[in-house]
């Protein structure tokens, strides 16, 4: 059997959009991949060093605090920004072939297994990365709690800070915001949860960059989840 799930739909209905951003910096994540939404590719902030055992002592000493360098690249100009549609298939409980618009010339790349899809700039200090493959079964706000719960265990060596979280009383689509420092300088990272009719997650979208990206990385985000959609097929034996 083979479903469609459509962004458009859900605009087609009157329902109203988020605009957001987020990721930040590889795959690595520790990866906790499940049939759900998850931290799989988001680069989010890593356990390091001096992080409590199960005891509450810290296995090793956390290290000194992180003296932050601006970055002053030139901020990305939206309106210097062009789309395109680009296409993708995530891999996971279900396989998604994923269409939706990106910025044009951002390189693709895809983890292995490949539940996930990154489109990066050519500078490799932006980029979006979005999820499906996963079960849809369960409202935005339960995913992004669940975030919120891993980042709690992010050490203070990282410098993460929630910025906001919401959502949408229309849509129920979940908005995340934050900061942390992952070497030495600032990022800033929005993910967005999208929902279908049904109140349900489709879709994990993020988007990362630099501070002074802010406007642009909401931009791409819109272009990305009001376009986005996911036609799903069984994997194995039919």
């Amino acid at each position: 059997m083979k479903s469609t799930m459509s962004r458009r739909a859900l605009l087609g209905a009157g329902l109203l959009t988020l605009a957001g951003v987020g990721g930040a910096g590889g795959y690595g994540v520790g990866l906790f991949l499940t049939d759900e939404p998850s931290l799989a590719g988001t680069a989010a902030p890593l356990p390091m060093a001096g992080t409590p055992d199960p005891s509450g002592t810290p296995s090793t000493p956390a290290p000194p605090p992180k003296q932050i360098v601006p970055d002053d690249t030139k901020a990305l100009d939206k309106d210097q920004l062009e789309y395109r549609i680009r296409e993708f298939t995530a891999t996971n409980v279900v396989r998604s072939d994923v269409r939706l618009k990106v910025p044009r010339n951002w390189g693709f790349t895809q983890p292995d297994p490949p539940k996930i899809g990154r489109y990066t700039d050519p500078t490799s200090k932006r980029w979006i990365r979005i999820e499906a493959g996963f079960t849809i079964r369960r409202p935005p706000a339960e995913s992004m709690a669940q975030r919120l719960t891993d980042l709690a265990t992010v050490p203070a060596a990282q410098m993460l800070s929630i910025k906001s979280q919401t959502v949408d009383p229309d849509t129920q689509e979940a908005t995340l915001v934050y900061t942390y420092v992952p070497e030495n300088s600032l990022r800033y990272v929005i993910i967005r949860w999208v929902a279908n009719h049904e109140g349900l997650c489709t879709f994990e979208i993020a988007v990362t960059g630099l501070p002074q990206d802010r406007d642009a990385m909401e931009d791409i985000l819109d272009h990305a989840a009001n376009s986005a959609t996911r036609d799903d097929t069984p994997i194995g034996p039919s």
